[in-house]
């Protein structure tokens, strides 16, 4: 199996709703961030060479409840997307050091 190449994948689409943007990392050579915490108006920052993803406060003013509803989201999903990748990597770890005997295979 050959291993799999990064990407990112940006798609555009306009209709009678508006336009819509859809960037997808297929990557681990992202930067993630958090600028402006020291002012009035956090920024979520997700960059790679060919896109960036900024999350800021509702219309760039003060922060609001569902702002901050939004990051406990943003913080419960990234900590789930962290234990599923902790647990496929060690299955994938253990795998590769503990292959099944060929008479075992056979059987």
């Amino acid at each position: 199996m050959t291993e799999p190449t990064p990407y990112t994948f940006v798609t555009a689409s306009i209709d009678e709703a508006g336009t819509r943007l859809g960037i997808s990392f297929r990557t681990a050579d992202l930067a993630v961030s958090v600028l402006g915490a020291d002012r009035h108006r956090p920024f979520l920052d997700i960059s790679g060479l060919q896109a960036r993803v900024s999350i800021s406060t509702t219309g760039g003013g003060p922060v609001t409840d569902q702002d901050v509803a939004l990051a406990r989201q943003l913080a419960d999903a990234a900590t789930r997307y962290l234990a599923v990748c902790e647990r496929l990597r060690t299955d994938q770890v253990t795998d590769q050091s503990d292959p099944v005997p060929s008479d075992e295979a056979a059987a």
